[in-house]
């Protein structure tokens, strides 16, 4: 009954890996420097150990004016095939700053039209409620 339209190839070879994907109670605030490029109260937090768990923001919520899209891609067996924006305003160090899965296999549709942000090139603030 349960027909998936687009499974990702990684669960379907290692079944027992953990991903969640939960809603982030509280607020996120992406910045660079002094510029917010987005802010949110409906984030979700990706955990996939043993990596860092990651903030994933909905569309709505960031400033794309203050984004530019790259010909960077990356390959998740697990997520799908990843985008890339650079951060304007942080100059070189904005450099593929925020990526996102639009089109993400179907165990992780929670994050389509939404975008993580790389810590090491922005601030991402998070005030839990």
């Amino acid at each position: 009954m349960d027909k998936r339209a687009n499974p990702a190839p990684g669960f379907q070879r290692n079944p027992d890996k953990v991903m969640t994907i939960e809603p982030y109670r509280g607020a996120v605030t992406v910045r660079a420097g002094d510029v917010v490029v987005a802010r949110s109260t409906r984030a979700r937090l990706l955990s996939e150990p043993p990596y860092p768990a990651v903030f994933y923001i909905p569309f709505d919520d960031i400033d794309f004016t203050k984004l530019a899209r790259t010909d960077h891609s990356t390959h998740c067996p697990y997520k799908g095939d990843a985008s890339y924006w650079s951060v304007l305003t942080a100059g070189e160090s904005g450099k593929d700053a925020m990526w996102a899965y639009e089109q993400p296999f179907d165990e992780t549709l929670e994050i389509r039209d939404h975008g993580a942000f790389y810590t090491s090139k922005v601030t991402v603030e998070a005030k839990p409620e």
